[in-house]
């Protein structure tokens, strides 16, 4: 017999009341943060470069250090979202974000930089997608959250599309430093957001009434053994972190990588604005037209695409015209693949856990993450060139679609048990 201070409370409220707001809001702040945390980056640091005298191995090398610390922190927190702390992880860890970007306008020391960039980046691990997604998932139960996902998703695609633009905007007429505070007044904004719209007591996931809490964890804990021992387990997470350095080398990369093919600036940041419209439409198809498909289906299919998409940006000088039509084609397949992403556990591990199974999932994702720019940066010293880059994406690309594949026909032969 279970005390009753260890038996998980009843609600009167249904779970799922209030959760398309939710959705929606977690959408609207995923915007906010992939724009201000990741987006930005690269345009910043690029102007920082050019006051101060720093290398591009300098700057990613600071990105590194805080990936690298937000690989050690992606398994305590998808474990704490689990356990019903996701609204003070998003909301405190929004706020210290706003306290950094403040710190970092006054950066003019490398090392005080790699102080401030290996926080702020430590913080990606507590308040991108990885930690919506299980906050989501918490509310409707993962089994139920394809279409809150999508919602959020929906949402998110418009960061780049909002923030490469608005962040160019703020350095051009007031420079790099004062665009900082606009970027800290931002996650602030987000913090109160994340305080009003995540109410733990409505959760589905821990709320079954005849289960008690340390009844789920052990569960839970039980799950988490059982998938280090499954092969579509490690197939997936090999898979997941191949696609993490790729996109990783791209997002921080392709801004310069463009203006190294000699595409004006003005026409660079129109062509990255392609991205986030292309996502939402690839997120719309696959929400009207396939929700009947498999993740692990359209998964591979995406998937297949990648090798193309890096590949065409290989040739010297490539038109206008074809560096739009590449970019759409790498925001529909990206925009479908983060769905994916956030789905493929409950259909080929679990429908539980999923906090704890992602978290362990994003901790070499999150490292490849960080090491991928870096690794980029040093392969384009060898010739200054980002051929040999985009060469190494193909071949990572391939190798990522034939990973992801194997996982998806194992998992048929193998479908999860709990």
């Amino acid at each position: 017999m279970t005390s009753s201070g260890d038996t998980v409370p009843q609600h009167s409220s249904s779970p799922n009341k209030g959760a398309l707001g939710l959705a929606r809001f977690l959408g609207i702040a995923q915007i906010c943060s992939y724009g201000t945390i990741y987006y930005a980056f690269p345009l910043i640091v690029l102007a920082m470069q050019q006051e101060l005298g720093w290398s591009k191995a300098d700057v990613y090398g600071a990105l590194t250090v805080g990936l690298l610390l937000a690989a050690g922190l992606a398994y305590p927190v998808g474990v704490a979202i689990d356990r019903g702390f996701g609204r003070h992880v998003l909301c405190f860890c929004s706020v210290i974000a706003a306290l950094l970007f403040v710190a970092w306008s006054y950066v003019s020391n490398l090392f005080v930089f790699y102080v401030i960039a290996a926080a702020m980046g430590s913080l990606q691990a507590a308040i991108l997608y990885e930690s919506a997604f299980a906050v989501l998932a918490r509310r409707v139960g993962p089994q139920h959250s394809r279409a809150g996902i999508t919602t959020i998703t929906l949402w998110a695609g418009f960061a780049s599309t909002v923030f490469i633009p608005l962040e160019q905007f703020l350095m051009d007429g007031w420079g790099w430093r004062a665009s900082l505070w606009v970027l800290a007044g931002v996650n602030l904004v987000c913090a109160a957001g994340y305080w009003h719209w995540v109410k733990p007591e409505l959760d589905a996931v821990h709320a079954s009434h005849s289960v008690t809490k340390a009844e789920n964890i052990a569960r839970d804990k039980s799950i988490v053994h059982a998938a280090l021992r499954n092969t579509v387990f490690w197939l997936l997470l090999i898979a997941l972190t191949v696609y993490s350095m790729v996109f990783s080398i791209f997002t921080y990369h392709m801004y310069p990588m463009l203006l190294d093919k000699q595409i004006p600036t003005g026409e660079v940041v129109f062509a990255l604005s392609i991205i986030g419209p292309a996502q939402v439409l690839g997120r719309i198809i696959i929400s009207r037209f396939a929700a009947r498909v498999s993740m692990r289906t359209l998964g591979s299919i995406m998937l297949s695409l990648f090798p193309f998409i890096f590949a065409a940006f290989i040739p010297d000088s490539p038109g206008f015209m074809l560096v739009a039509i590449v970019f759409a084609a790498y925001g529909l397949a990206n925009g479908v693949f983060t769905i994916v992403r956030a789905q493929v556990v409950p259909e080929m591990l679990s429908k539980h856990a999923y906090g704890a199974l992602n978290g362990l999932i994003t901790i070499p994702t999150i490292v490849a993450r960080a090491v991928g720019p870096v690794i980029a940066a040093w392969l384009w010293a060898v010739d200054q060139s980002y051929d040999i880059v985009l060469i190494a994406q193909v071949g990572a690309a391939v190798l990522l679609a034939m990973l992801f594949w194997a996982a998806n026909i194992r998992s048929r032969s193998h479908p999860p048990s709990l």
